[in-house]
């Protein structure tokens, strides 16, 4: 499994590639949900449930969705799911209702299950058919700077949007317009990347049961369980506790001494799309740069960055208890940081370890084990955070993660010492 910062190639499917994340992320609305839920009258642990549906939505969607891209086409399944994020916005800006608002999380939760997976199969399997193999965390690393980058410029335009318009409902209306654009994007992607060649003619030949028969192997090798389980819990979490931030950005807002005679929803708009484009700046950098970080340490870089983002959870709950609004700003976008680190790295060992025809299954496998993690993590976060507050949910659950690698961690290399391995 090696790691290879050699040159990649930008060719127009290299920008088509890019240009996809870029426009995937952004999601203008992701800078506000929870503040734009609160403001509903919904209370954390309401948002946590409807966290929690949208998972167990991912959970019920997401292999079956992976088998359908390696069988039946990932175009399909891509452009599929852009249909349904779109109706879910406008089931966002239509209505303000709890059990509305559970319908739209429904559908935002199918389309994550038909796309997550099914796009980096489609870069990993032109790398592949081009012996690009050793590119691939590189590869992956840049184009997910893009998306990264998309988050940053997304934020920004947020801000601006509820600075001009006053409200966090228009937001919703804003996002189906790149939602059109990659719809669009993905149907001008070149045939060969629906399916991998040699996987066309074995499917014509066997099927769905080939490909279940080829996948339930795979996930059995313990160096891709490893590779899932890693990538899945860290994931999880992020995807838990990320929205959490806003409340943390309202704080540094109101202590900030500028724009003091503003409305406090604009000023919120213009001081959280700000914040949260420098900090995915700092991602899209990270992402950038991972497969550089990869080689200072290759076998243990996957444990040790899931200890330095749980313990930066922990850091980050104790400056939220203690009021040090910046410094657990700076602990929770730390978090952000150690993802993006962690993301190219694990998806191209994964790469490296799993055949072209069933890659995409097996990412959706993780995917899986990651939305089954949140479902389970969100309202459990939400729950302590009406009764405790943020700070101490962040401690809570980034301490109990902790402690959980570290035991498990323990016992494997016990388990490996008694056998004599």
């Amino acid at each position: 499994m090696s790691v290879n910062t050699k040159k990649i190639v930008r060719n127009l499917q290299y920008f088509k590639f890019s240009f996809y994340g870029f426009l995937k992320n952004l999601r203008f609305f992701d800078a506000f949900l929870i503040l734009y839920l609160v403001e509903k009258g919904l209370s954390f642990t309401q948002v946590g449930i409807l966290y929690a549906v949208r998972e167990i939505c991912i959970n019920v969607f997401e292999v079956p969705s992976g088998i359908f891209a390696d069988t039946f086409g990932r175009k399909l399944s891509l452009a599929g799911s852009f249909i349904l994020y779109i109706l879910s916005f406008i089931v966002f800006y239509l209505f303000a209702d709890f059990w509305l608002f559970m319908i739209a999380f429904i559908l935002f939760g199918i389309a994550e299950a038909f796309r997550s997976g099914t796009h980096k199969g489609m870069i990993m399997d032109y790398l592949k058919n081009r012996n690009w193999q050793d590119r691939m965390m590189n590869y992956y690393g840049h184009t997910r700077a893009w998306s990264q980058f998309g988050s940053a410029l997304s934020a920004m335009i947020a801000g601006f949007i509820v600075f001009y318009s006053g409200s966090y409902d228009s937001i919703f209306l804003f996002s189906v317009v790149p939602y059109l654009l990659n719809f669009i994007l993905i149907l001008s992607y070149p045939q060969e990347l629906d399916r991998e060649r040699k996987q066309v003619r074995l499917t014509e030949q066997k099927g769905l049961g080939f490909t279940l028969k080829s996948f339930m192997m795979v996930v059995r090798k313990p160096e891709v369980l490893k590779i899932i389980n890693s990538s899945a819990v860290f994931s999880a979490y992020l995807k838990a506790v990320k929205d959490y931030i806003q409340p943390l950005m309202v704080q540094v807002a109101f202590i900030l001494p500028v724009m003091i005679t503003m409305e406090e929803e604009k000023k919120n708009g213009v001081v959280i799309g700000l914040l949260y484009f420098l900090i995915y700046l700092l991602t899209s950098i990270s992402s950038r740069n991972s497969a550089r970080i990869a080689e200072l340490n290759r076998r243990k870089i996957a444990y040790l960055t899931l200890i330095a983002g749980f313990l930066t959870g922990i850091l980050c709950g104790a400056f939220y208890i203690g009021e040090l609004w910046i410094f657990s700003l700076i602990a929770f976008a730390g978090i952000y940081v150690v993802e993006n680190v962690r993301k190219p790295i694990l998806t191209g060992y994964a790469a490296a370890e799993v055949p072209n025809t069933i890659l995409t299954s097996v990412l959706s496998a993780q995917s899986l084990l990651s939305t089954l993690l949140t479902a389970v993590l969100a309202p459990v976060f939400g729950l302590i955070a009406d009764h405790a507050g943020i700070g101490s949910s962040m401690i809570t659950i980034s301490g109990f993660l902790l402690i959980s690698i570290i035991v498990i961690g323990n016992k494997k290399r016990g388990e490996k010492y008694a056998s004599g391995n």
